[in-house]
């Protein structure tokens, strides 16, 4: 009876330890954050464009080659297999996904260096929009704060487009339209 009550507190105390870590760690990150509300009125970087007087791009010129689209013009498909490959249970989580987390720390546990980093698409715009490629804990915890706070601000619909209209696709394109431009020569919506 009594080594059930003694793993009863000893449970209670690390639960309560870490409730407080925690809480602790969100109240020293939390006033450094960036405000999330800027996504929603945020201007992505495109290049000049050049065109001839009957509306043909004669040239572009910048180091990022960007065509930023609305959600409704992505493809469902695209979405679909991009949801797959990067996030497969991002319509479940509300920014952080625990068990993907918990299998990065197993990796950097079994392997002592960091393979996957446990992100989710949430945890990914946070990133490219407000932090560093820096791979430390301290970012990856202001990763999950932001991550956190996007989720309650912004709609699901609204981080997707964030996030495809960002990424790094190849040969200096960022974003599916300019991805689909530059590999295809069409529009995704001829894809």
């Amino acid at each position: 009876m009594h080594l059930l009550k003694f793993l009863f507190a000893t449970f209670i105390a690390v639960v309560c330890g870490l409730a407080l870590s925690l809480s602790g760690a969100f109240l020293y990150l939390s006033p450094n954050l960036p405000s999330v509300e800027s996504l929603r009125s945020i201007e992505l970087q495109i290049p000049l464009r050049i065109y001839s007087s009957d509306a043909k791009l004669i040239a572009e010129f910048g180091e990022m080659r960007r065509s930023p689209i609305a959600f409704d013009d992505i493809p469902k498909n695209f979405i679909h297999a991009l949801l797959a490959a990067e996030d497969d249970n991002f319509a479940n989580h509300h920014g952080v996904d625990p068990g993907s987390l918990l299998r990065a720390a197993a990796q950097i546990l079994k392997t002592g260096r960091i393979q996957t980093g446990g992100s989710t698409i949430t945890m990914q715009v946070a990133k490219n929009f407000f932090l560093s490629s820096e791979r430390s804990f301290s970012r990856k915890a202001n990763e999950i704060l932001l991550a956190l706070q996007i989720e309650r601000e912004l709609t699901k619909d609204e981080i997707l487009e964030l996030y495809i209209n960002k990424i790094y696709l190849g040969h200096r394109a960022y974003g599916i339209e300019a991805a689909a431009q530059i590999y295809y020569g069409k529009s995704i919506r001829q894809l």
